[in-house]
């Protein structure tokens, strides 16, 4: 997300020419800027640095439990996801389905000829479905939520899908610890092996 947001910065402050001479720019002259915007400060990159790895990298403090959870869930999700997380005609089921269950060809799964793609059977790192649901729930009001709010109610669904116990604490230190059943159906990306698209 870093170099997100400095590449942002530099792509709105370049420019092909010195800022006052007309002269094409120099590696020693200062970065041209177009006269608009500000560099951002390091304050304001943090802020907006909330991503989290699939190793827990970027998990900030807090903790919470699927007991504490289940307030946060029944205030933040149940309209969506349904009281057990079966899902909605407007959000997705969280809870059900087998590590074991066989998905097919996007689109195809709502055929019945595949899996359903839960939590349970197809999320493959605890580590970012908290980072998902920091950034993109609810869905009225994503990033509302406290991180403590996060952690509480990803250990609910968590404990609804059979992964983790109903007390059992999901912190920074935790929840990367919790092997999800589905982990073994993603393989890592190693195209970087192959000759790259430029």
């Amino acid at each position: 997300m870093k170099r997100f947001i400095v590449g942002l910065a530099l792509v709105a402050g370049c420019s092909s020419t010195s800022q006052d001479s007309g002269q094409p720019a120099r590696s020693s002259d200062p970065v041209p800027t177009l006269g608009i915007g500000r560099a951002a400060t390091l304050q304001e990159i943090a802020a907006l640095d909330i991503d989290v790895r699939p190793d827990g990298a970027g998990l900030p403090e807090g903790s919470g439990t699927a007991v504490t959870g289940r307030a946060v869930y029944a205030a933040h999700c149940v309209s969506c996801h349904g009281p057990e997380g079966q899902g909605t005609p407007t959000g997705e089921q969280l809870v059900g389905g087998s590590a074991s269950e066989v998905f097919v060809a996007s689109g195809t799964e709502r055929s019945g000829r595949g899996g359903r793609k839960t939590v349970g059977s197809y999320w493959p790192y605890a580590t970012t479905l908290y980072d998902y649901t920091n950034r993109a729930m609810p869905f009225d009001k994503p990033g509302s939520l406290t991180p403590s709010e996060v952690y509480a109610v990803t250990a609910f669904v968590l404990w609804k899908n059979g992964i983790i116990g109903e007390n059992d604490s999901m912190n920074r230190a935790t929840l990367p610890a919790v092997r999800m059943p589905a982990r073994d159906k993603f393989v890592p990306d190693d195209r970087l092996r192959f000759r790259q698209v430029r």
